[in-house]
């Protein structure tokens, strides 16, 4: 090793030590302690003084949101730290995006001197090995994508084999106490998946179930597993319908192994995609069913016949713009029949309508043509704020003249009594080729009733313009009229909703409340 560190009391160094799975494969030499023992050898020959020492043991090289590199970048930025030294520069990081990031703009911003050792890196002086950085960098994200390959390669041969490779077992089963890859039933949880499928078949709906689960008390999966939420929401810890309806279409439950519904986008991103049943891994009869595939069957035709009634939407005009106010949700829109049989649209709350015996929201429930006209009345009132219609009367009156010139009568007239004029020819010339025989009478009728019929219908448009011509035209009053059309209209319009308004919130005392996306017009409403 030839570095060299002429002024050793100015650096305060984090030493910082990464093993990943893949990494134990190349031998002991890339274990912690032995990265640890290479870097303190180091700091004791030149001198140094060691801040601390970071460790992520266990971490992929190409993730970035490691603990102990955090805490190293937190003491960076707390300018503790002003020197860091790692054994080679892929225990920094395989992504050479990222890697190059820290390398060429972090350190160097943050006046941070970076050491690989074995790959003769310092960023503190002018060295050749420097300049191949990003190439080492592309070399070591090479390798874990090569990695990340032979790993999915495996994974999918042991999903083909019926092999169970998921985090966690699906609810009503368990890991195998003593073979790998196997799972078992959990006979503390396999009661209710019967109770589910059971109450299923007795015809009760998914939204039902779950509100059966709930009155009974039941942990949900996530809570019976022990999984932590990362967001909580109001319903957090219920049961939905959406978890009872997945339950029901899996087939582990008759089983048969499952994987691959949910495909990760690259080796860099934890972001999965959900595949298309099509392509899920399923391998019959790999371990002990809790459903028999008869009942499965009727459950699945049963939850089929519902399909139509859960089809249906409907569009208003607030749609995507309405929201409780106390849990922020989306309302809900349901049809109801009034007294006279006609269709009525309400808003209720959806967390009220999922979890209704929960308590943890209301109803809500309001017309929707209440709501609209309330919401109308007050863009109404902007629009006259802002659109005066005096202003506006000078531009109708323009566009009703520049109208008026592009399709005037003075041109419309001739046209039109041209056309006659060659309809009046065509029908006599028609006549004459009856009279020769070369029409037959069926043809004749038939060609003459269409003809006669375009030629009364341009006739008839002939005699409005002559009406018109004799008529004064009041282009003030034209303007007035078409003023007040367009601001009577202009609040009904959906875009131009969504360009005002942000969001619109019911409260529990049917008040409704208006965001603008424009901060002048708050000061109106």
């Amino acid at each position: 090793m030839y570095l060299e560190i002429s002024n050793p009391t100015d650096y305060h160094v984090a030493l910082y030590i990464r093993l990943s799975k893949e990494d134990e494969n190349e031998g002991p030499s890339q274990s912690v302690t032995n990265q640890a023992s290479l870097l303190q050898q180091f700091v004791h020959q030149h001198r140094l003084s060691v801040y601390d020492t970071y460790v992520d043991d266990g971490w992929s090289g190409t993730r970035f949101d490691r603990p102990g590199f955090q805490r190293m970048i937190a003491d960076i930025e707390a300018r503790k730290v002003n020197m860091v030294i790692t054994k080679d520069l892929s225990r920094l990081g395989r992504d050479y995006i990222m890697t190059g990031h820290y390398m060429e703009r972090y350190f160097p911003e943050h006046r941070v001197r970076y050491i690989s050792l074995l790959d003769g890196i310092d960023t503190g002086v002018d060295s050749t090995a420097n300049d191949i950085t990003p190439f080492r960098a592309i070399m070591n994200d090479m390798y874990a994508k090569d990695i990340s390959k032979k790993i999915k390669s495996v994974k999918r041969d042991k999903q083909r084999k019926g092999q169970f490779i998921g985090g966690k077992p699906l609810y009503g089963y368990r890991m195998h106490p003593t073979q790998k890859n196997k799972i078992v039933i959990d006979e503390q949880a396999a009661p209710v998946v019967r109770r589910i499928f059971a109450l299923a078949l007795s015809g009760m709906s998914c939204r039902k179930i779950a509100m059966t689960l709930n009155d009974a008390g039941i942990p949900t999966p996530a809570a019976y597993c022990g999984w932590k939420v990362g967001s909580p929401g109001p319903y957090t810890g219920l049961w939905s319908g959406e978890r009872i309806a997945e339950m029901l279409r899996n087939e582990t439950y008759i089983g048969n192994m499952v994987q691959g519904r949910m495909v990760k986008i690259s080796y860099k991103s934890k972001k999965c995609l959900r595949q298309s049943p099509e392509n899920w891994v399923v391998v019959e009869g790999t371990h002990e069913p809790i459903i028999d595939p008869e009942t499965f069957q009727k459950v699945q035709m049963l939850l089929n016949s519902r399909k139509h009634t859960r089809s249906r939407t409907y569009d208003f005009l607030l749609k995507g713009l309405i929201f409780c106010h106390e849990c922020g949700h989306p309302l809900a829109v349901l049809n109801r029949k009034n007294a006279a049989g006609a269709d009525r649209l309400f808003f209720v709350c959806r967390t009220y309508q999922r979890f209704t015996k929960a308590g943890v929201c209301t109803c809500h429930s309001i017309k929707e043509e209440t709501v609209n006209q309330a919401v109308l009345a007050k863009v109404r009132e902007i629009c006259q704020a802002y659109l005066n219609p005096d202003r506006l009367r000078p531009i109708a009156q323009a566009a009703l003249e520049h109208a008026g010139k592009s399709t005037g009568r003075e041109a419309e007239i001739p046209a039109l009594q041209a056309k006659i004029t060659a309809l009046t020819t065509h029908l006599d010339q028609m006549y004459l080729d009856r009279l020769g025989g070369l029409l037959s009478e069926e043809d004749f009728q038939r060609i003459y009733q269409k003809v006669k019929m375009d030629r009364t219908a341009l006739e008839e448009r002939l005699k409005r313009l002559h009406e018109q011509a004799k008529q004064p035209v009041n282009i003030d009053e034209k303007a007035k009229a078409l003023v007040k059309r367009f601001l009577d209209a202009a609040p009904t319009s959906r875009e131009l909703l969504v360009s005002l308004i942000e969001r619109v919130e019911l409260t529990e005392e049917k008040e409704i409340l208006l965001t603008f996306r424009f901060h002048e017009l708050e000061a109106i409403s």
